[in-house]
């Protein structure tokens, strides 16, 4: 038996939630609300204002209204999407599931579903290069596939592909650390603080696909010690299916942390795209990883020595995708970031980003001139980000922080001229902001795994995606617009505080050559 560390149960004793399943609302709402339909005509025209109550619905009656009404606490009409795409978020407040960590109901996508969904449907192969699997679920539906037949084949980065039962606490980071011991207590199904061979088995993910006989490798199969990081994050079946987005597949990137239930986990997405044709460019990244597969020749490609292309074009339907996988070196004019700084400077009226790590200099200066533009800009960081040293939402914010070193970072430009719309959204303690994600013009989506930063493109394995599409582009603003609404704008706070004791401890600060 395995003792577990301490953690705190109050997980285990929270109720179950009262909200509806998958989008279906309780019975709890008994209000009226008047909402304007949808006018049948493109042209402009002036809505009343919403009105509560049985009286005012004789009133409206009476004088010949006909507005469509609903129940409050519905969830309001679906938008629309492009053939071919589906689109999740685990976060939005207008859909609902039990989450698998916490036994309660909560909002959002159930993002895992998607996944497993995906799994399930496979007839002949699944391709997964994730930079970390630790949901069981997932794991144990990659090797049911594997026994009846379909070739299932994994990729993962080297930080995470050894069993955590395999590991000690003392030989890891705290980081890491931290990690094992929130599976640990995972796997711990009848929460009695220790692990028997059993729920080891069954709560190890990775365990889960070695005993199962699913081949997996990761970075080091090249012969190297590891790229930067292989941080893609796609699934790819029979090829003709793709699901890839932000999201990790991990308990704390999906449903939250189950030893504090306020988490929701990290905020994040995942897209469904139907196409052979972009299943096939998925499909041949994954083969550049794979090389002849565990144990082979050291024919596996990452990182540099992967010698990454240009971007290339699929039509899913009538719906323009541009991809580009990563990284590049620095001299390459190919690399992510001059094709981000390329598709940003094309806004016209309206530029809307949600961030998870923004470090690139060269995009804080294509912000710069496009809000001398008149472009209306709203960027949402994540709040444990923005607010280090390196991180280019101080740039916008016209701000220099010193690190800890009293040092400032090295060709740092702030705005002369910040930003108006920068802030932070309002998240649990632990949840990030996860996104890596733009809206420009209401028409074009920038999404993948790829954050803003030099990493992402001239170290790590990294999928870059541009797609035009106004139907798709209205999801991501929608998700936008609620992560804006209750946001910290400007200087927060903890900011303000942390700016306070660097002039205090460093003045100035010394600029880095």
């Amino acid at each position: 038996m395995v003792e577990l560390p301490h953690l705190s149960a109050a997980w285990l004793q929270q109720p179950i939630g009262t909200q509806g399943v998958c989008g279906v609302p309780s019975q709890a709402p008994q209000r009226l609300e008047l909402v304007p339909a949808a006018p049948r005509r493109s042209k402009p025209s002036l809505q009343a204002p919403r009105i509560l109550g049985l009286t005012a619905c004789l009133v409206l009656a009476l004088s010949g209204c006909s507005q469509a009404g609903r129940i409050m606490g519905q969830a309001p009409e679906e938008l629309p999407l492009p053939p071919g795409f589906a689109v999740a978020f685990n976060h939005r407040s207008d859909r609902h599931y039990r989450s698998p960590i916490s036994q309660r109901e909560r909002a959002g996508d159930d993002l895992e579903a998607m996944l497993l969904a995906a799994i399930n449907s496979a007839k002949r192969d699944v391709l997964v290069a994730v930079q970390e699997l630790s949901l069981p679920r997932v794991a144990e539906a990659l090797v049911a596939k594997q026994r009846q037949g379909v070739r299932v084949r994994v990729v993962l980065e080297n930080t995470y592909s050894t069993p955590w039962s395999d590991v000690h606490a003392a030989d890891l980071s705290p980081h890491l650390r931290l990690r094992r011991q929130q599976l640990m207590a995972l796997a711990d199904q009848n929460h009695n603080g220790e692990l028997s061979p059993g729920e080891i088995e069954r709560g190890d993910a990775v365990t889960i696909l070695q005993r199962g006989g699913v081949p997996v490798i990761d970075d080091r199969e090249d012969g190297s010690a590891g790229s930067g990081l292989m941080h893609a994050k796609f699934l790819v079946v029979d090829h003709k299916l793709v699901v890839t987005g932000s999201a990790n597949f991990t308990p704390s990137c999906i449903h939250g942390d189950f030893d504090d239930p306020r988490t929701r986990g990290n905020v994040n997405h995942l897209m469904r795209i139907e196409s052979p044709a972009l299943a096939d460019r998925f499909g041949v990244e994954f083969n550049r990883f794979w090389g002849d597969g565990p144990g082979g020749a050291a024919d596996s490609q990452f990182g540099l020595n992967k010698h990454a292309g240009g971007v290339e074009t699929v039509m899913v339907g009538r719906t323009r995708v541009r991809l580009l996988f990563t990284p590049h070196r620095r001299k390459d004019p190919h690399h992510g970031l001059n094709l981000l700084a390329q598709v940003l400077a094309g806004s016209k009226r309206h530029l809307d980003l949600a961030l998870f790590v923004f470090s690139a200099q060269n995009l804080t200066n294509t912000l710069g001139q496009l809000k001398a533009k008149g472009v209306q800009i709203r960027l949402l960081a994540d709040p444990g980000f923005a607010n280090r040293p390196y991180s280019e939402v101080l740039d916008l914010l016209g701000l220099a922080l010193p690190d800890r070193h009293c040092k400032l970072e090295a060709a740092n430009q702030p705005l002369a001229a910040p930003l108006d719309g920068v802030a932070t959204p309002r998240l649990a303690g632990g949840d990030k902001l996860h996104h890596k994600v733009a809206v420009i013009d209401k028409r074009t989506v920038v999404t993948g795994s790829f954050n803003w930063s030099p990493s992402a493109a001239h170290q790590n394995d990294e999928v870059l995606m541009i797609i035009d599409s106004p139907q798709l582009a209205a999801h991501f603003t929608r998700e936008i617009d609620r992560l804006w609404t209750g946001a910290e704008l400007g200087i927060n706070q903890r900011l303000a505080r942390k700016l306070a004791r660097g002039r205090q401890q460093c003045g100035s600060g010394i600029q880095r050559v």
